[in-house]
C-alpha cells in the first residue's frame, strides 16, 4: 500500500492538472478521490494508472509473476467513478479510512 501510495501520483506527472487527493485501501481493492481537468478522459487517466502502475509492481515485485501465471495482469479490468459535489468532505473521509476497522463508516450518510 505504501508502495502504491509513492508510485501512482509520480505516474501522473505527464498529465498536468490531474492528481490524486486522497488514497484508501482495503483487503482487495482501493479507492482514490482525484481531480481530473475535463482535457483528460477518466478512461485515459484510469488506464495510464492501470497499466503503468502494473508494469512498475511486476518489476518491483517479482512474485505477481507466480501469482499471475506471468500473465500482465495485476489490476482487475473495470472500475468505478463518480463526480463529487457538495459533499466532498465526507468522501474525503470515506476513502481516506478504507480497511480500517474503527472508521465510523457505518456511520457515514453518503
Amino acid at each position: 500500500m505504501e508502495y502504491l501510495r509513492k508510485v501512482l501520483p509520480k505516474l501522473l506527472r505527464g498529465m498536468p492538472g490531474v492528481t490524486i487527493e486522497r488514497m484508501g485501501f482495503d483487503n482487495d481493492h482501493m479507492h482514490m478521490l482525484m481531480v481530473i481537468p475535463p482535457k483528460y478522459s477518466i478512461a485515459e487517466v484510469m488506464g495510464k494508472l492501470k497499466a503503468q502502475s502494473a508494469s512498475n509492481m511486476r518489476k518491483t515485485f517479482k512474485w505477481l509473476g507466480k501469482v499471475y501465471w506471468n500473465e500482465n495482469i495485476v489490476w482487475s479490468p473495470g472500475y468505478f467513478v463518480s463526480s463529487v459535489d457538495l459533499d466532498e468532505h465526507t468522501i474525503r473521509n470515506y476513502v481516506e479510512h478504507q480497511g480500517r476497522k474503527d472508521s465510523d463508516q457505518l456511520r457515514m450518510e453518503l
